[in-house]
């Protein structure tokens, strides 16, 4: 499972409140991106096709072990230039991974990862509550708990929470929207009041502008004189 919020922001201004960063490498390998949004889509598009071309060439599924590579060696030549902190997750003929790889190409395994402005807050729910054979709703919860973690206890997270599902011999599963913690709900009353609800208690309409007109013959055309 990865999961991650869909708030993109520039500075102190929520840019956008619904952006993807759920992104796809192969039908079976996705990647959850965090750092700069641009970064993140136009390297898992270029992974995404080198990827492609790799497995049409080798005649076989592509494995995630290979998504890996390719991300952490074109990062690498960038030296962290490229603000693209990833976690790459899928199944293959080997079985289901979860890996990581930072912005100048460093990569981790392990059995749950957190990347991103909100990843403390979500780490923390990751370690109380994950525990080993975990079933597909226990797995899916966690997730988006860890998601809306980050949601309320980091400005740089928030809107709403995507899931996507990836189950050794099937297709992954993209749950768009899975959760939406940041809707308003309906106010208790209404605050529009009828036109006529306050009382005009008085009224004085001032003229502050006087206009005179002098015509004044010079043999030529009109003048308009004006005094305010």
């Amino acid at each position: 499972m990865i999961a991650a919020d869909t708030r993109a922001t520039a500075g102190a201004i929520v840019a956008d409140k619904n952006c993807e960063k759920l992104h796809r490498l192969a039908p079976k390998i996705w990647c959850a991106g965090a750092g700069t949004a641009a970064d993140t889509e136009m390297v898992t598009q270029l992974i995404a096709l080198n990827l492609e071309l790799h497995s049409m060439w080798q005649s076989r599924q592509p494995r995630v072990i290979t998504a890996l590579t390719m991300l952490k060696q074109h990062l690498f030549k960038y030296q962290g230039h490229l603000g693209a902190y990833l976690i790459c997750a899928g199944v293959d003929p080997t079985g289901a991974h979860l890996m990581s790889v930072q912005a100048h190409g460093s990569t981790d395994i392990g059995e749950y990862q957190s990347l991103g402005s909100g990843s403390l807050a979500a780490m923390a729910i990751l370690e109380l509550n994950w525990k080993p054979d975990m079933t597909r709703d226990e797995a899916v919860k966690l997730c988006a708990d860890a998601i809306e973690a980050g949601i309320w206890n980091d400005l740089g997270s928030g809107s709403n929470v995507d899931v996507c599902v990836l189950e050794v011999g099937k297709d992954a599963e993209l749950l768009r929207n899975y959760l939406t913690p940041n809707v308003r709900s309906a106010k208790a009353r209404s605050y529009k009041f009828a036109r006529g609800t306050t009382a005009v208690l008085r009224q004085s309409i001032r003229d502050i502008v006087d206009v005179e007109e002098t015509v004044i013959d010079f043999g030529r055309t009109d003048a308009m004189e004006v005094d305010a």
